[in-house]
């Protein structure tokens, strides 16, 4: 049997535009994903548009969840951590909000 990552990867896709919603919120859009999170939740993100940029933000949910769940980020060591795992995904943080700030061009 031949595996054909071509037809594989069209099939993931087709499945990632089918499950995922986008909904219109003032200024941003909530996209909810089909991949859930530690409470069987599924995943939601925010766009926005600032001229030529997208902001995509999680809204701060990341980390207040992490807190509430007991994983308090409030030593050196642990914002050191956080700070260069975001950094290897190019994710910024704003007090508990994570973003990444791309350029249109990226997206498309």
């Amino acid at each position: 049997m031949t595996l054909n990552i071509e037809h594989l990867l069209n099939d993931y896709y087709r499945w990632l535009k089918d499950k995922t919603a986008w909904k219109e919120l003032k200024d941003w859009v909530e996209i909810t994903t089909p991949y859930l999170d530690c409470h069987n939740d599924y995943i939601q993100i925010y766009l926005k548009q600032e001229g030529d940029s997208y902001i995509l933000t999680d809204d701060s949910w990341t980390i207040d969840d992490l807190e509430q769940s007991g994983c308090i980020l409030d030593s050196d060591k642990r914002q050191k951590f956080l700070e260069v795992t975001l950094n290897g995904f190019g994710v910024h943080k704003n007090n508990n909000e994570m973003f990444v700030k791309t350029n249109h061009q990226i997206l498309l």
